[in-house]
């Protein structure tokens, strides 16, 4: 797979490899942008750590993995031929289904003769004399470039729980976010699972299925509402294809950037009987439908806890046991304000005789043994330990490796007190470099395929304007810079997604300056500031002249 790649980037001496581009990232995000730039008939080489195309669904394998996107919104849009010829059979398509439509894209696109695979960046850097980004990676490789795109997506490292002596487990370990290629087999096994997250919940519903004992470790329980997924046949895929345009024109108009349920009626604008009405027929829907009855559920507390209340009831209905009913009920935080799960019969796992929760913060662990997991009430014996506790999201991957920019600034001390760029897609002080899908756009807040389109589309159409004008450089100002944090500040002001200790904020990680650096305002707002300055003719930028077209 890597020999093709290989032999055309080979240089005749022991010179860099010189580009036009290089793209950090195999994901969605990376796969259209090599697409897009190789359309514009540029050299382009792209960097994957994994050993094929498909980003977190390449290394997120673990039993019950999916998508909680329908499948109409979580798939390009940009191709009508790719859009005919796939045909999706679930609304919520299963990890091993978006691999294989990842893997169909890149095939059909014939996007891995252009991508370097089971390679890492290790420094990426400006040469501001020569006006390149000097890219060297792990396997020795040196491009350089007159662009760099990380499109390392929000999350892409993981991270393991900060728990002493987890490294002493002698049983086997397992983590969702590089889950084994081969099936893992769990049945008459002791098995625990620290974190219940999306990830936790999903991997619950599945393992709890075949396993021996089945002991949850709980600290924080999430909300987490039925998924509903549903089989879709001959006469749904037609009316899909049938449909993809109004559809997708409908996605780019809304603030979610896709079609799941979001209604703009204010919870309080109805009698209570009404609304408790509109509350069980989306519980019956499924989906995020509770979270789009509402319009100002993440701005009116009363609401918000009304809500709340509503899903804690469905939780006491299905769980037998009144006290692990009660300690699998959120509280201490508003609804939606950590990531909205969906499960299918996660609730229901809990009532086997075999499937134990422990709560943590009635009996928290206090260290991991050779021999399991030991809590302040005494030691649980396992014999398999899955972690699911999550991601450095957000600015984890970008920091993951050395980024210099002008004059060697390091975005590590740049990012030292949380992200900071200009729309979440270009940083001042380091031309030419540009992120999909940042963290400081809409990132985790919209659906994610549609950010990665659109900030791609963007970032040509100004490399377009750039080579139109005879320029050679492009970065945002340090006050531009400002400007657009201020507008994420005041927007996250209005809106409880703070008020929750997630990764999100930074929350969960140990050190990580807290905050919510993520654009608020939805997609298709940002959509609109991020046309406004191209109608501007890119007014709050700082271009350079490419010093050779001066003159001539």
């Amino acid at each position: 797979m890597m020999g093709d790649v290989e032999e055309r980037l080979r240089p005749a001496s022991g010179d860099p490899v010189r580009l036009d581009a290089v793209v950090v990232g195999a994901g969605f995000g990376g796969m259209y942008a090599i697409h897009a730039l190789r359309e514009r008939g540029m050299a382009v080489v792209g960097i994957e750590a994994g050993g094929d195309v498909g980003g977190v669904w390449y290394w997120n394998r673990y039993p019950g993995a999916r998508c909680d996107l329908m499948c109409v919104d979580y798939s390009y849009s940009f191709s009508e031929e790719i859009q005919q010829e796939w045909t999706w059979s679930e609304q919520f398509a299963g990890q091993p289904e978006i691999l294989a439509y990842a893997n169909f894209v890149a095939d059909k696109l014939d996007l891995r003769k252009d991508f370097r695979f089971e390679t890492r960046v290790t420094s990426a850097a400006w040469d501001d004399a020569r006006r390149v980004w000097a890219v060297k990676t792990n396997r020795g490789d040196h491009f350089e470039a007159t662009y760099c795109i990380m499109a390392t997506g929000p999350l892409s490292i993981p991270k393991d729980p900060e728990i002493a002596g987890l490294e002493t487990f002698a049983g086997d370990i397992y983590r969702a976010q590089k889950w084994p290629h081969e099936e893992v087999d769990f049945s008459g096994r002791r098995v625990g699972l620290i974190g219940t997250g999306s990830s936790g919940i999903q991997i619950v519903t599945e393992v709890g299925k075949a396993v021996g004992e089945f002991y949850v470790f709980q600290r924080t329980p999430s909300f987490t509402m039925p998924m509903r997924n549903a089989k879709l046949d001959a006469e749904d895929i037609k009316e899909i294809k049938d449909h993809y345009p109004s559809l997708r024109a409908a996605a780019r108009a809304s603030a979610l950037g896709g079609v799941r349920p979001a209604g703009n009626r204010a919870f309080f604008s109805l009698p209570r009987q009404q609304r408790l009405a509109l509350l069980e027929d989306a519980w019956k829907n499924g989906g995020h439908a509770v979270l789009g009855t509402f319009s100002d559920l993440l701005v009116n507390p009363d609401a918000n806890e009304q809500v709340a209340d509503f899903v804690r009831d469905k939780i006491g209905q299905v769980v037998k046991d009144p006290k692990t009913a009660e300690a699998l009920k959120p509280r201490g935080y508003p609804i939606f304000a950590r990531r909205p799960c969906l499960d299918t019969d996660y609730y229901e796992q809990f009532n086997k005789p075999n499937v134990h929760l422990v709560d943590l913060f009635e009996d928290p662990i206090e260290a991991i043994t050779p021999t399991g997991v030991k809590l302040q009430s005494g030691e649980v014996p396992l014999d398999a330990l899955i972690l699911a506790t999550g991601y450095d999201g957000l600015t984890g991957a970008l920091m993951a490796f050395e980024v210099l920019g002008r004059d060697g600034r390091d975005l590590r001390e740049k990012w030292q007190y949380g992200a900071h760029s200009w729309l979440g897609l270009m940083l001042a002080g380091f031309p030419n470099l540009f992120m999909v899908c940042g963290a400081n756009g809409p990132a985790a807040l919209a659906n994610i395929i549609s950010i990665d389109e659109q900030n791609v589309d963007w970032i040509t159409a100004l490399m377009t304007h750039i080579e139109a004008n005879g320029l050679a450089t492009v970065e945002p100002t340090p006050e531009g810079e400002e400007r657009w944090m201020d507008i994420i500040a005041g927007l996250a002001e209005k809106t409880m997604l703070s008020k929750a200790n997630t990764w999100y904020t930074g929350g969960n990680v140990s050190g990580k300056t807290r905050g919510l650096t993520m654009f608020t305002g939805g997609f298709a707002k940002y959509s609109e500031y991020c046309q406004a300055v191209a109608d501007s003719g890119y007014a709050e930028l700082v271009f350079q002249p490419d010093e050779a077209l001066v003159g001539a």
